[in-house]
């Protein structure tokens, strides 16, 4: 069945091409319900960069992950718009018709900026599906309609307040918790989540690149807590440090940050420097390259899972189709829209009996709300031929 599903989406899509007639692009400003700590820095407000893909059929949505700062990555949202005005939409104008599958051939002999060619190429691709009547779920093969949804909680200022969180969360029916950790913040949190909630609960950890391989000890003391993975510990270009690392740990070390496309997913299987991968389609170079990935890992025994990127819901809900495909099989970082936002730009997509739905309408399947739209709008530019 996994053959069957891969060879079809491998065959590609025989849709329709979409002729841009303006590409909108559009920053917004959502509040976070609370703050959101990680070893890089905390959140407390979500900006975000949306891509409007303008054609006379269709209009397609795309969201660019990337942060207001390069903290996580040296992408950033000015930067990301810039790229998208200057480089990579004069390519696409100048191509006249285009497709979703040919924007990354389009776009390729721009270096880099992988967030900013995902959202172009999302919103193209939600254009080119709406205008099809095809949902993102039927595109990627999906053989789920819901998804079982995890829930990342932040570094804390306490060992407490960590406690009621994770309850909380565990309340509303999140079927498994992935701590973040970082240097000073480790051992005792997760000793201390699975002493209170048992050893029943689906427990990971992710240091976002807060460790060097001389941490490896420490992280070994992670081992008896029966961990799911720990994600990501070494810098994001240290692949072979993982993989040293992975020999002395017995915690199962899973890829982030070091995952840039199905090449170096296949490198680093290669190389035995992760036993997981935690897919952001966001942060890969778009949800094409990152259903490459899973397939790449698929074919090689290695387990994948959607990551998330504090997404608003036009990314949340492709997301969700992209993690009800067959190759993921852990429960991944598809939040409902309660988990970040009071008020989302899409209709609330909540967690039911600890899944969430994947959307069946066409394109990403969910609609932006035009009132709150324009609430948390700051800045909005449109750009034509």
């Amino acid at each position: 069945m996994v053959q069957a599903t891969q060879a079809r989406w491998r065959a590609g899509w025989q849709g329709g091409t979409v002729k841009l007639t303006a590409v909108e692009l559009r920053r917004v400003s959502l509040p976070l319900v609370a703050p959101f700590r990680t070893s890089f820095g905390t959140e407390v407000e979500k900006d975000a960069l949306l891509v409007r893909a303008i054609s006379p059929e269709a209009e397609g949505w795309g969201e660019c992950v990337a942060m207001a700062h390069p903290l996580y990555s040296y992408e950033h949202l000015e930067g990301a718009r810039d790229v998208i005005r200057r480089f990579l939409l004069p390519r696409l104008f100048a191509a006249g018709d285009v497709t979703a599958q040919g924007v990354g051939h389009l776009l390729e002999p721009i270096k880099g900026h992988p967030m900013a060619k995902a959202a172009v190429e999302m919103a193209v691709l939600d254009a080119e599906l709406r205008q099809s009547g095809t949902s993102f779920a039927s595109f990627f093969g999906a053989v789920r309609d819901r998804v079982p949804s995890g829930v990342s909680v932040g570094i804390m200022d306490s060992i407490p307040q960590l406690l009621d969180a994770v309850g909380a969360y565990l309340e509303a029916g999140y079927v498994r918790i992935k701590l973040k950790i970082e240097p000073g913040w480790d051992v005792d949190p997760v000793r201390a989540v699975r002493e209170r909630f048992g050893d029943e609960l689906l427990l990971q950890v992710d240091a976002n690149t807060a460790y060097t391989l001389g941490d490896a000890r420490q992280l070994a003391r992670l081992d008896p807590f029966d961990l799911l993975l720990i994600e990501q510990p070494l810098a994001e270009d240290d692949v072979a440090g993982h993989a040293e690392l992975a020999r002395r740990i017995r915690t199962p070390v899973c890829l982030d940050e070091s995952i840039t496309s199905a090449a170096t997913a296949a490198a680093a299987i290669s190389m035995q420097a992760c036993q997981v991968i935690n897919i952001k389609p966001g942060r890969v170079g778009g949800y094409l390259e990152a259903r490459r990935i899973a397939i790449v890992a698929a074919a090689n025994g290695v387990p994948v899972w959607c990551g998330g990127m504090l997404e608003t819901g036009i990314g949340r809900a492709a997301n969700a189709a992209l993690a009800a495909c067959l190759e993921f099989t852990l429960p991944g970082d598809v939040s409902g829209s309660d988990r970040f936002y009071a008020r989302d730009i899409t209709a609330p997509q909540l967690i039911q009996d600890g899944h969430l739905p994947v959307p069946t309408g066409p394109g990403t399947g969910v609609e932006v709300l035009d009132e709150v739209l324009a609430d948390v709008t700051t800045d909005v530019e449109t750009i034509r031929p």
